[in-house]
Parts: C-alpha cells; structure tokens; sequence
C-alpha cells in the first residue's frame, strides 16, 4: 500500500479550539482577491454551515458568535514541515501536498506497527494528543487516499474497492481545477460515480484529457510517483527506547551501536559513509537533526561516534531534551566506494587517517566550512578564478595544491588584488594605453605599455553587471610593472573611461 495520506489537518484551529469547552467557532481569514475570506476553520464552523473561501462578513452573519483569527501561512508552512519531521517515524518517505497535507509512502513499513490499520490508529491518536485533527487514508494510489481523506471515511481501502469507495464522493475529490468542477457539476456529472459510467471518449472532448488523468490516478490505473521532502537514505539503522533518552552521553553509546549496525550493511555493498545523519525523535514530537562529514569514506562505528560526539558538543545550547528522546536514527545520507586497505606495521590501514580524524573532527565541532584550501575556479574575471574552498575531502588535502605547480602566464601579475582599486590616469586616445596615472597618492609615468587584452564576464552569470574590460601592461619610469584595466567600451558602453588597479608585477 503504497500512499498513505494524512489531510486537510487543521492545526491551528483545533488547536485553539481544544480545552476550551464553551469555544465559538474558529476560522482563520487572509485577503484573496482584494476580500477577507476564511482559508481554515475548525470542525465546530464546518458543522455550522461554513466554508472555505467564504467571505468573512457572510460568516460573522452566519454567526456573530464567529473567532476570527488572521493567518499566517509562514507559520502554517514551518508547522507542517515539523509535522513532515515527526511522520519520519514512519517512513522516511515523506512528501508535501500544498500547505494542509502530507503523502508518506509506507510500502514496506506497515508490518513493523502491526498493519496499516493499526498504523492509521497510531498515526491519528499520536496526533490527537499533539492537538492536531487531521484524516488519514491508506490505499494502492495517491490520488485514492486523497479523495477519501478529504470527503471519505474509509481508513483502509483494499485495491478492489477503489471504485466503490470514489463512486459517492464529490468530483472535487479528484483534485480537479475549480472550473472543471463547476463544468461538470453544471451539466449533472456531481459525484465520481457519474464519470465512471459516462463514456470516456465525450469526456475528454469536452472536459480535457486531464479530467480522465486525475479519474486513472485515482482507480490506481495510473502512476502517480511522489517526490520526498527530503533525500531517502542509503543506508539507515534505528532504535525505539522503552524509556526517554536525555543524557548526552547515552546518545553517544546509542549511536555507536547504530553504527556497528550501518557498517555491516555498508560492508556488504562495499561502500562508506561521507554524510552522515542523526535523527532524535522527542517524545512532544520534535525532531532534531544533527549531521556529521566525513572527510574519508567511513565504516568504522568508533570514528562516526566520534563524530556525533563533536557535533553534539557543539550544538549542546540548541539541543533541549526535553522530557527525552524515544527514537534514534542513524541514517548515510551519502556514501562512497570505500577499497580495504592493508595495515602496516603500526596497524594504520592509510596514512591519511590521522589527517582524516583530524578534520572531521574539527569541522565537527567548528562547521564544515572551518578549514579552506587554495582552489581555481571557471571565471572570466582573474579575481573570481581562485581563492579559497571549503575543505571536506582528506584526498584534496593530501595531493598538492590546486594553484601548486600551475605555471604563472607572462601577461598575469604574481599578485592580483581581490578588489580592483580606483585609478586616475590619462591616455592620448580614449582607447589607448595610459601615459600616467594616480595611485594610492603617487603619481607614476608610464614609460613603456603592452595591450589591451579585453576580458568580459560571463552574460550568463553576471548580465550586464560587468562592463568590458580592457587590460594593460605598464612599466613606469622606475621599472615598476602594474596591470590596469579600463572598464566599459568607450563609446558604447560608458562616455567616460574608469580606470582600476588589478595587480602588480614581481
């Protein structure tokens, strides 16, 4: 059963609504199409008669009685992204459906909490407690457990009954655009069960070969792939405590035993671990994730233990237990071919492992961007083509360095400025060569010059944002070599020429 949905959740009204037993109906009204309508209520409003999309003035005369709160979708979106967290319990296949719903494909996970049914019931009374009303499906398509979320009843829908579970429900259930719905209503086709007996070909003439798309995905006919919120691990090993986990210590030994169990599934494939991923579920429902590099592929439990113990000393203010922590996940985000490697005498399989531990742990503690190494880069303008790269990979330290061993061209300073410097300077023609020039409040003239080598940026990157450059090589009176450029066409791209000290020469 491959989708199972949790829909139309909602959170911030029930929420409001819960412990207070002599509530008034609550919505939830933003500003669509210049007019205050309701976009969430809870179930009290719907039982009264209210709707979304309704205008807020039509529903305060409904019920004068009527909680108006104003939305915040920026909220609304951060809680489902915490509610998207907490379903990884489940499966680590979770998906977004618009700001009110979730798709989590649990093909293979239902056995491990006792059936789809029993998931369901788990699911829906966790969240009660939680204080979120939310509906959940599970069936053989996406579209299916949509429909019967939103209007159905049916928790668990069996492959075969996929027709008579959509036949009473409205066509909206089909995840239609709201003026095909309104077509379809218009000339009689209300329910689902109308367009299963109504010929296909008139339909599609009529209504657009959509319409029978979203009919197929729903009877299971069609596929329907769904795309996870978050990357689906290689590799991954997870733990259930009894009792709460709060000690910082207990969570290291923890994931140490979870690493001895990644290994042998990482031994077996060949491969070691690069990224790391280490998943604390607390018991109010928050999730947090703590992840680790590694500079070396890695399979060693020890090392990657080593690892999280780094990173939860340096995420130690922003990590709260809480009441503890009933889950752990040690999940390889990305991993890599890792060849055995022979011990020498000192029993040290590779000479780079000191090195390696040496950076994984620093950049465990400080940030993976905490050490840099010289790099080039693919650019046009000499001051983007090097500088520094975050250091990640033990190999890049190991072998010389990107800017080592590369011949400098003649036309290029040994020192190039990683800023340009603002220079006055004059010239017999306007493209010509500069005669002489201020500089840093020295007046220099040029005896000798070689150029332009014209250089422009990348349109794709930058558009219009560099004008064209034109490079010059200039000794002064003394044998001082400078490399300038001017900066714009002169004529077509600027009126007045602008000129900029870029390096200087040995």
């Amino acid at each position: 059963m491959p989708a199972d949905r949790v829909a139309r959740s909602r959170w911030g009204a029930s929420w409001l609504s819960r412990g207070r037993p002599d509530h008034p109906p609550v919505v939830f009204v933003a500003k669509i199409d210049n007019a205050m309508r309701l976009v969430a209520l809870d179930t009290l409003a719907e039982r009264i008669g209210l709707k979304r999309g309704q205008g807020a003035a039509e529903a305060r005369a409904m019920c004068p009685s009527l909680d108006v709160i104003a939305a915040d979708p920026s909220a609304d979106q951060a809680f489902l992204e915490a509610l998207a967290d907490w379903c990884d319990r489940y499966t680590p296949l979770v998906a977004l459906d618009g700001t009110d719903g979730l798709f989590l494909d649990i093909t293979g996970c239902a056995h491990l909490h006792g059936g789809e049914k029993a998931l369901v019931s788990d699911v829906l009374s966790r969240l009660f407690s939680l204080g979120v009303e939310a509906r959940a499906t599970v069936s053989s398509s996406a579209g299916l457990s949509w429909a019967a979320a939103r209007y159905g009843k049916v928790a668990v829908i069996a492959p075969d009954d996929a027709d008579w579970v959509l036949a009473p429900l409205p066509v909206t259930a089909l995840r239609l655009p709201a003026e095909t719905a309104a077509a379809l209503e218009r000339v009689g086709l209300k329910e689902v069960g109308d367009l299963l007996e109504a010929p296909r070909a008139p339909l599609a003439r009529r209504f657009g070969s959509f319409l029978l798309l979203r009919l197929d995905q729903a009877r299971g006919l069609e596929d329907e792939p769904l795309s996870p919120r978050l990357p689906v691990p290689s590799f991954s090993s997870e733990r259930r405590l009894a009792e709460p986990l709060q000690d910082e210590e207990y969570i290291v030994e923890l994931t140490r035993h979870l690493a001895k169990d990644v290994r042998s599934s990482l031994e077996r494939h060949g491969e070691g671990g690069r990224l790391f991923e280490l998943l604390l579920f607390r018991v109010d429902g928050r999730v947090f994730r703590v992840r680790a590099h590694a500079a070396v592929p890695l399979n060693d439990a020890d090392r990657i233990a080593a690892l999280f113990r780094e990173r939860l000393q340096a995420v130690h203010d922003d990590l709260d237990a809480g009441y503890g922590f009933e889950i752990l996940r040690l999940a390889v985000i990305r991993s890599e071919r890792l060849d055995p490697a022979q011990e020498d005498f000192s029993g040290v399989a590779d000479e780079s492992q000191p090195l390696a531990a040496f950076i994984d742990k620093v950049a465990a503690r400080f940030g993976p961007d905490c050490l840099m190494q010289a790099a080039l880069f693919e650019s046009h303008l000499p001051e983007r083509a090097g500088g520094f790269a975050p250091l990640r990979d033990v190999a890049a330290a190991m072998k010389p360095s990107a800017l080592e061993g590369k011949a400098i061209p003649e036309n290029r300073p040994l020192r190039i400025f990683a800023h340009p410097e603002r220079v006055e300077a004059t010239a017999e023609v306007p493209e010509g060569a500069p005669r002489s020039f201020n500089w840093r409040k020295t007046h220099y003239r040029v005896a000798r010059a070689e150029g332009p080598e014209r250089i422009a940026a990348e349109w794709w990157i930058d558009g219009e944002a560099h004008p064209t450059r034109d490079y010059f090589r200039v000794e002064d009176q003394e044998g001082r070599r400078f490399w300038l450029f001017r900066e714009g066409l002169y004529g077509r791209e600027v009126s007045t020429a602008r000129w900029f000290m870029h390096g200087v020469f040995a």
